[in-house]
């Protein structure tokens, strides 16, 4: 007989109500909500209420917003990361030595997280990209690079968990394409994603060496593809990428 695992559904609901607050719904009314999570308008407005008086999100009797104090929630994680400090620095040195956005980013089911990033001057993006942004593993660099990492059953669950939505044209949105590019990037050891999430975006990503499973991180610059080529991005960006995989994963080391 398999072990009883032991859950409380109706905190797993809360975690989807503040999950359906996002940039495209900042503030949102009960039947909003309700329709985002899948829950009744009771089970809604009880989940809500609970977060206002707890502090977590506020209310002028009828839109429900997210308050600051979110932040606490993921800084528990952001915290822990001591490393990050580190890492901030490093891809803040890749931002000056080349003059594009680098991030980091770990894997959490169907999406990746960012936890670091040294953004250009030059907006790149039509969303805004900051610590704590969800994007779409299949679909981005830093995705797909740390895909290439599962083993077969990690990424059966995962392709359970992704519906592999197409965002352009160019998205890899079918099982047998997204594991013949995995299988590439395994190979040569680094990802190119060239407007697969974002018209006009393309970006190149290495996964950390070394680091546990539960602990993947990749890192990314991302330029937009007018300015530069995919085999430009190969040649200028992935030799300091490596460089400062390799810098992250000696730290992380000691």
């Amino acid at each position: 007989m398999p072990a009883r695992i032991e859950t409380v559904a109706s905190f797993a609901k809360g975690l989807d109500v503040i999950r359906s607050f996002g940039a495209e719904a900042r503030r949102q009314t009960i039947t909003e909500v309700a329709a985002r999570t899948g829950m009744t308008r009771a089970g809604a407005r009880r989940f809500l209420h609970t977060l206002v008086e707890e502090g977590y999100a506020r209310s002028d009797g009828k839109h429900f917003e997210l308050t600051a104090r979110v932040l606490e929630l993921g800084n528990a994680y952001i915290s822990g990361m001591t490393e990050l400090e580190a890492v901030r620095d490093i891809l803040q040195d890749l931002t000056r030595e080349l003059g594009e956005s680098a991030s980091a980013a770990t894997l959490d089911g169907p999406d990746i997280i960012y936890v670091a990033r040294s953004p250009a001057r030059h907006r790149l993006m039509t969303i805004g990209l900051a610590v704590g942004t969800r994007l779409p593993a299949h679909a981005t660099s830093m995705g797909q690079a740390l895909l290439a990492q599962l083993g077969q059953n990690e990424f059966d669950r995962f392709m359970k968990e992704s519906k592999l939505e197409k965002l352009t044209e160019k998205t890899l949105t079918t099982r047998e394409a997204l594991r013949a590019r995995l299988a590439e990037i395994r190979e040569r050891g680094y990802a190119v994603v060239s407007e697969e999430l974002e018209h006009g975006v393309r970006s190149i990503a290495v996964a950390i060496p070394g680091r546990p499973a539960n602990a993947r991180l990749a890192i990314n610059m991302s330029a937009q593809a007018g300015r530069i080529s995919t085999a430009e991005m190969v040649e200028t960006f992935l030799p300091h990428l490596k460089r400062a995989a390799a810098q992250i994963a000696m730290g992380a080391a000691r």
